[in-house]
């Protein structure tokens, strides 16, 4: 069988027709023309008033927190699971990412948590929907407006997830996203910067076109700024890709439902929730086995391997990370990270394929009773 990866981007001849466009035409006059196109699609899927395309979302997130003042002595919250990515825009403008835990079930950040951690430094809580699951978006915003401090929604993972019908990123005082080639829309590598507010959206602005306000003279910036712009060439395949955002989240729904249809007939094995009112765009299928049944994660990675197939790792606790210091209290990220892995989840994965690796879990029973 072929190679079967865990992610790759799904190109069709309207991604290629809409490059080949951009690099015939889009220059001069016309070189921004699909990034506006892009970013008045995305917003108007959103549903929200604001969206800046952006190289990548680590640079919409660094931006992001430039724009709301976080600066040197400032802390801010987020789950001890995510990738570094979430933490290290806070790093990079000297501010102290405050690792707290997750909850059990949707392995989101804890809100009982988040209010324990709070400190007259607070200055933002980073939501992250981990693997397309959602946070507790209402008590989180409800301790966020106590305690006087910005709410920012990591949607990397999320989009296609609604939370009580808003859409992930769309709630929060900004939201950020990734295009990255594994997630379930692409432009190669990107990211987009979405808001509501007009201030916020007016300095990101300035701040992302090297401090360059709108009313600035020709050449001279205001402000000390960033470069993290998307191209045009990137923002085409953006366009094409929301053209088919549909069909890609139905795709990614569809193939969770053969993993779980599989695993919910195995004891002691978990997956990604989706709540009530709530919908979960599924991003990466996860398995989360009970430590009942001692699950070895390397054997497993190990017989994905010797099948050719690609799996990933859970994340790791970031304070476990030897950048950070470690905060074993946090009980349930460093117990689960070690207990699940994610599968492969790609548009054209085929129902052979998925079949394929469902059976290498089943193959490693090591002890445990597969079926119910």
């Amino acid at each position: 069988m072929k190679k079967i990866y865990y992610a790759k981007p799904s190109i069709t001849d309207l991604e290629i027709g809409y490059v080949t466009d951009a690099a015939t035409y889009g220059w001069g006059e016309k070189c921004y023309d699909y990034i506006y196109r892009f970013e008045n699609l995305f917003k108007k899927h959103l549903n929200v008033k604001y969206a800046v395309a952006t190289s990548s979302c680590t640079g919409a997130l660094h931006m992001g927190l430039a724009a709301i003042g976080i600066k040197p002595g400032d802390e801010v919250i987020l789950a001890d699971i995510n990738w570094i990515a979430s933490a290290a825009p806070i790093v990079y403008l000297g501010a102290k990412p405050v690792f707290v835990d997750i909850l059990p079930d949707t392995w989101c950040i804890d809100p009982l948590k988040i209010e324990k951690a709070i400190t007259p430094m607070t200055k933002a809580i980073i939501v992250v929907h981990l693997y397309g699951n959602l946070c507790e978006m209402d008590k989180i915003l409800r301790i966020a407006q106590k305690h006087n401090v910005y709410v920012i929604e990591d949607a990397a993972e999320a989009l296609g997830s609604l939370y009580k019908g808003k859409r992930a990123g769309s709630m929060g005082d900004f939201g950020v996203f990734s295009f990255h080639g594994t997630k379930t829309i692409t432009t190669g590598e990107g990211g987009m910067f979405v808001t509501n507010r007009d201030d916020l959206y007016e300095i990101f602005l300035t701040l992302s076109d090297h401090g360059r306000s709108t009313t600035s003279k020709q050449f001279r910036p205001d402000i000390i700024g960033y470069k993290y712009k998307m191209s045009n060439i990137q923002a085409a395949i953006g366009c094409a890709q929301m053209n088919r955002i549909d069909e890609l989240l139905a795709k990614k729904r569809h193939i969770f439902d053969q993993y779980q249809e599989a695993f919910s007939k195995i004891g002691g094995i978990s997956m990604n929730p989706e709540k009530e009112n709530m919908v979960n765009g599924y991003w990466m299928p996860t398995l989360v086995f009970d430590r009942s049944l001692e699950f070895n994660r390397e054997k497993l990675l190990q017989k994905f391997q010797e099948n050719n197939i690609d799996a990933r790792v859970f994340f790791y606790p970031l304070s476990s990370l030897p950048m950070f210091k470690e905060r074993k209290e946090n009980i349930v990220s460093y117990d689960i990270y070690e207990r699940a892995i994610n599968l492969p989840s790609y548009h054209d994965l085929t129902y052979e394929e998925i079949e394929h690796v469902i059976n290498i879990v089943k193959s490693l029973k090591q002890g445990y009773s597969i079926e119910k």
